[in-house]
Order: structure tokens, then C-alpha cells, then sequence
């Protein structure tokens, strides 16, 4: 590569933005009501995935352990274990760019256990906690754990205005006097305009909280989505049947957000906010990306862009992302620049965590023996596809899943329950074919398989138990 406008070394800069609770359908590219310019332009530009998973949790804060295997490298239950105790800062993705002479930059939520951002990027911007707190604003008290207070079981009914996304009293998002969004895209713009003087190649991490709730944004995002223009998940459910048994029932915080039973108004009413914030998280990003092209560093920059994981958000009566179901599993993935092919649409199943050892071979950075994903760099560039490989993905001890082909197949241990759904046929997975006999033969061969990735990753549940 040449070498460009501030910068005498040839190694590409690595812009990395990243969302919280995005399912990957909600870009505006894909058919969403969510409008997202910028996000269906950088698709347009480049390589989007639709299929990349994220591996699963060990805890209800699923962000803690996607982030754990996204910036160590570690499959599930290996950064599970490394959760316990700090983890050596060496192993960090960032140390592998500073190893190789770039400067490293980290801005946004951080929910990584025992290790800070100060300690594993060179420069760091305004670090935000897991989530933004909910206040009472009638008492001005911030709202954290188990607590429930305004924003939570709502909305019962048009009614019901107990809650405002773009009242900034009610704190979350607006807590510090500007939303956190449009926090993250001034500092990410500072940093670009600094990155333009420098000879150093750079390593960007941006996390925005958004769209994870409280979903919030300015009134002009919300009223882009009349609550009446809003369309119900078609695979919308007042309740799930199985929800307590895969321990994501009543009780926990995402799915307390609504009201039970699940009502179409207020389903409705969560999928406008939604939209919203995901719309005015858009809006910075296309201020990043405008950034990157003044300071001529563009052509020299690979960008990517993902989500710790999807949410459901009224999908089969779930809120939140402890669930198995492709809106809860999938982020969106997408790579642009640097030769990546534009206006590619790859569907092979491959992990989120994958864009870790990506980036590391796009910048000629040996990836580590111990880190269990693999580049998409060939088939980024057009080379061997593996559309066969088995995904698997797991959440504490109460579910297990696996997809392979257009096959996937969910368990849930407490109740003795298997789902069999075919993705390519039935992709809301409405319609469960584990009781059919005509795929009976099926159904044991995922098993299997789900045995087989079990062992492979060290799973502490055995199948059969």
C-alpha cells in the first residue's frame, strides 16, 4: 500500500465502531423501519455479513462475555475462566497493535471484568460504564441492579407517559449534559483530526452504548417513528412458553422493561425508541466516517463495524438478548476499505469475534496460536468459504445451541425441550420440527454435532446430564 496524506508508513489504520444490543436486521439495508443511512452506505461500500453470532454468555450481562472474547481471543468458556481472576494485559487485542508500532485509542462503554482501558490502549476518551442508569426523576436518584423504577414495565397503554426517551430528567443516555452518543462522536472526530498529524498508524475502539436501553434520543429521532407506523414482529408472542426454564423469564432486567403479558402497543411502543437511537447513533457515525474521509486518511483505513449482539426486542415475547433466537444471537458485521469487495453480501454462518484475528492478518499482525477465531480475510477477498460450519452458542446452564447449514437446533436442559427449526424456510423460527418424524434422522445429527462442540469448546454442561 502507498503511503498516504500524514502518514510515511505503509500499515493500514483499523477503525473499529461498535454498538450495543443491535440485532443484525436493523439496518435500513436490509428492510428495517430503522433508518440508517450511513450504516447502509458503509455496507454499500462494503462487505456486509448477515450471519456472524455471537457465541453465547455466562451471564445475563451478555455484553461482558462478548466483549471478553472479542478483545482476548478466548472461545466462551476459556474467557468464562479468565473473567475470574484480571487477566494478563498482554493477551489484550489492542497490545497487538501497540506491539507493532500503533498508536491505540479506546472511547465508550467498557465491560470487560478486571482490566480498565487505561491499562491496554495508548489514549483513551470518556469511558462509560456497562449501561446508562435510569433516575427517578422525581427524586433525581439513579436506578442500578435490581432496581425497577420509571422505564420499566411500560408501556401499560397509550396512557401510560410515565417514561419520556428524549426527557433527559429521566438521566440514562443524558446523564453528564450531552447524550453519550453524540459524546463518543465528538471525541472519535477529535482523535481522527489528531491521527491526520501523526506518523503512527492507529488502532480505534469506539463503543457506543447505544441502542442498548434506556433507548433514548433527541424528539426528532422519535417522532421519525409514529408508534402507529410501528409493525409487530411477526413472530410476536405475549409470553414465550419456555422462558423460565432458559432462565429468561420474569424477574429479569431486560425482560422487565415491558409489561407481561407482551401487548402490541407496547412492543410498538419499544421498537420506536429502538429505532430511534439506533437512527441518532447513525447520524454520529456518518459524522466518524465524514471525519476519516477529510483527514486523508480514508484509503488507508480499514473500517468495521458490529454489535456485542442482537436483542429481541418483542420477538417471541422476549426483550432482551439471554436467548437463543437468531434477532438475540446475530449482530451486524461489516468491513469496508482496503480492498474489501463493496456491495458484497456474505451469508456463511462465522462468528462476530472472527473480526478480531481479521484485523490483526489485514495488518500483517501474527495472530496468536491460543486465539480460538479465524480470519475472514479470505473470504472477504473471494477465496474458500466454509457455508458448512457449525456455530455454536450457549447462556449459563440453561440453554445450548447449534446451527449447521440451514439446520439449528436449540435445547433447553430444564425442561427436556429440543427446537428444531430449518433457518432457510422458516428464518422467524416460528414453526418447531424437533416432533416430526421426517426429521427425526436430523435431529440426532445435531445432536451429535452439539455434543461434538461441546467437547471442542469445554462446555461444562455435558449433553447428558
Amino acid at each position: 500500500m502507498a503511503a498516504l496524506h500524514g502518514h510515511a508508513t505503509t500499515s493500514p489504520n483499523i477503525l473499529f465502531i461498535f454498538s450495543d444490543d443491535q440485532c443484525w436486521r436493523e439496518l435500513g439495508v436490509l428492510g428495517s423501519q430503522a433508518r440508517t443511512p450511513n450504516l447502509d452506505q458503509l455496507a454499500g461500500e462494503g462487505t456486509l455479513f448477515t450471519n456472524a453470532y455471537n457465541m453465547g454468555s455466562w451471564t445475563g450481562a451478555v455484553c461482558v462475555a462478548s466483549r471478553t472474547m472479542l478483545t482476548t481471543g478466548r472461545s466462551l468458556w476459556k474467557a468464562h475462566a479468565l473473567s475470574q481472576e484480571p487477566p494478563p494485559v498482554e493477551m489484550f487485542w489492542s497490545r497487538r497493535f501497540k506491539e507493532a508500532g500503533y498508536t491505540t485509542y479506546f472511547a465508550g462503554k467498557w465491560h470487560v471484568v478486571g482490566v480498565s482501558p487505561v491499562d491496554i490502549y495508548d489514549r483513551t476518551g470518556t469511558i462509560r460504564p456497562g449501561m446508562a442508569p435510569y433516575v427517578d426523576p422525581s427524586t433525581g436518584e439513579e436506578l442500578h441492579g435490581s432496581d425497577r423504577g420509571p422505564g420499566y414495565f411500560r408501556p401499560t397503554g397509550p396512557d401510560d407517559h410515565s417514561w419520556s426517551p428524549s426527557d433527559p430528567d429521566f438521566g440514562g443516555h443524558w446523564i453528564g449534559g450531552q447524550h453519550w452518543s453524540e459524546c463518543l462522536g465528538d471525541e472519535a472526530v477529535g482523535f481522527i483530526e489528531e491521527a491526520a498529524r501523526s506518523d503512527q498508524p492507529f488502532f480505534m475502539h469506539l463503543a457506543f452504548n447505544a441502542p442498548h436501553d434506556p433507548r433514548q434520543s433527541p424528539q426528532e429521532y422519535v417522532d421519525l417513528y409514529p408508534v402507529e407506523s410501528i409493525e409487530v414482529p411477526e413472530n410476536f408472542l405475549p409470553e414465550y412458553p419456555f422462558a423460565d426454564a432458559m432462565k429468561s423469564g420474569r424477574g429479569l432486567r431486560d425482560e422487565d422493561l415491558a409489561p407481561f403479558p407482551r401487548s402490541d402497543f407496547a412492543v410498538k411502543t419499544h421498537r420506536q425508541e429502538y429505532y430511534a437511537i439506533i437512527s441518532h447513533m447513525d447520524a454520529q457515525v456518518g459524522r466518524i466516517l465524514e471525519a476519516l474521509e477529510k483527514s486523508g486518511l480514508a484509503d488507508n483505513t480499514l473500517v468495521v463495524f458490529t454489535s456485542d449482539h442482537g436483542l429481541a426486542c418483542g420477538h417471541h415475547g422476549l426483550m432482551g438478548k439471554q436467548n437463543m433466537f437468531e434477532h438475540s444471537m446475530k449482530p451486524p458485521l461489516i468491513f469496508k476499505g482496503l480492498n474489501t469487495p463493496a456491495g458484497k453480501v456474505i451469508d456463511d454462518p462465522v462468528y462476530m469475534q472472527d473480526l478480531m484475528p481479521t484485523t490483526l492478518e489485514y495488518a500483517g499482525i501474527e495472530v496468536p496460536a491460543e486465539v480460538a477465531f479465524h480470519s475472514l480475510l479470505p473470504r472477504l477477498q473471494g477465496g474458500s468459504t466454509n457455508p458448512g460450519q457449525a456455530i455454536y452458542g450457549a447462556y449459563k446452564d440453561s440453554q445450548r445451541m447449534i446451527r449447521e447449514g440451514d439446520w439449528k437446533l436449540i435445547w433447553y436442559p430444564a425442561a427436556d425441550k429440543y427446537l428444531l427449526f430449518n433457518l432457510r424456510i422458516d428464518p422467524e423460527e416460528m414453526h418447531d420440527v424437533a416432533g416430526s418424524p421426517a426429521c427425526r434422522v436430523v435431529l440426532e445429527r445435531m445432536q451429535e454435532e452439539l455434543r461434538r462442540q461441546q467437547n471442542k469448546y469445554g462446555d461444562p454442561l455435558s449433553l447428558t446430564d
